[in-house]
């Protein structure tokens, strides 16, 4: 791990709470979250910075005095940061999976003819929010119900839902295939940030059987690897085509949204143009 600049703010709020549970409310984090980052920042410096043998937490004698080291180096990066206000300040969209689909780089491309000043960055982050939830990105695209709290999301378009199948499987030389199709054949399951469950089917003919991933790579070497068969969208099938996998439209599956999501709050300028130029890509596209 390499130390960065929130997990020295992290530290500082701890130290000047007195409690983890008072700082991970003023950083708008959770408990487990603020305690995690504080372990992970002792690691990585070979050290305890805080003594919690007592009811009220206190700095170790190595946490005062990296306290003072600690808020030196914020103070010098907030300084820096004030006096740059005229470079480049990036905009970060993640994703878990497919990105904008067939949209991509139109996005991208209409993006740096129309705001030179901001690049826009594409992250990939495996989870639920795409990295939203824990400040990796400043907006992300998420498909299927967004439930995280803290949100404001916005439906851009909806995705046809498609059915992934290993070439060579009988499955696809269909033009198409239905929910039931797939019941009989294990089922891929990204149940980190897929938007596929078993209540995709009727609870009279749901699959008996599962292949959990935790991602689109391993999702994709399930299916290609004839372990199982899949359900995504059309993005997936523009972003991540693979010889060993064929994509068949699903005419019963209902297409799926998304959406922009971004934090509540205090957020990066350029969102709503971001938000604008998506709708306008997606637009023309059709």
């Amino acid at each position: 791990m390499t130390i960065e600049l929130r997990h020295l703010r992290c530290f500082l709020a701890i130290a000047e709470a007195g409690s983890v549970t008072r700082a991970a409310a003023g950083l708008h984090l959770t408990q487990p979250a603020v305690s995690r980052t504080l372990r992970r920042l002792e690691t990585e410096l070979g050290t305890r910075l805080v003594d919690r043998s007592t009811h009220h937490l206190e700095l170790t004698e190595a946490g005062r005095a990296f306290r003072t080291k600690a808020a030196a180096a914020v103070a010098a990066f907030d300084d820096a940061v004030d006096a740059g206000r005229l470079r480049p300040w990036p905009l970060r969209l993640g994703h878990a999976w497919s990105a904008f689909g067939a949209y991509t780089t139109p996005l991208l491309l209409a993006w740096g003819r129309a705001h030179p000043e901001t690049p826009l960055e594409f992250l990939r982050i495996d989870d639920r929010t795409a990295g939203l939830a824990r400040g990796a990105v400043d907006v992300a695209l998420l498909r299927g119900e967004v439930r995280a709290p803290g949100l404001v999301t916005e439906v851009i378009l909806t995705e046809p839902r498609l059915a992934a199948v290993p070439a060579g499987d009988p499955l696809a030389a269909r033009a198409e295939l239905t929910l039931a199709d797939l019941a009989a054949r294990p089922v891929a399951l990204n149940t980190v940030a897929g938007s596929t469950t078993l209540d995709l089917w009727p609870p009279d003919r749901r699959p008996t059987a599962t292949v959990t991933v935790a991602n689109n790579d391993d999702w994709l070497a399930a299916i290609s690897a004839r372990r199982a068969v899949g359900v995504t969208t059309s993005a997936t099938a523009v972003m991540h085509q693979h010889p060993d996998v064929v994509y068949v439209p699903l005419t019963d599956a209902p297409e799926l949204p998304l959406s922009l999501a971004w934090r509540d709050g205090p957020s990066h300028p350029a969102i709503p143009e971001l938000v604008a130029l998506a709708h306008q890509v997606s637009l023309r596209a059709d």
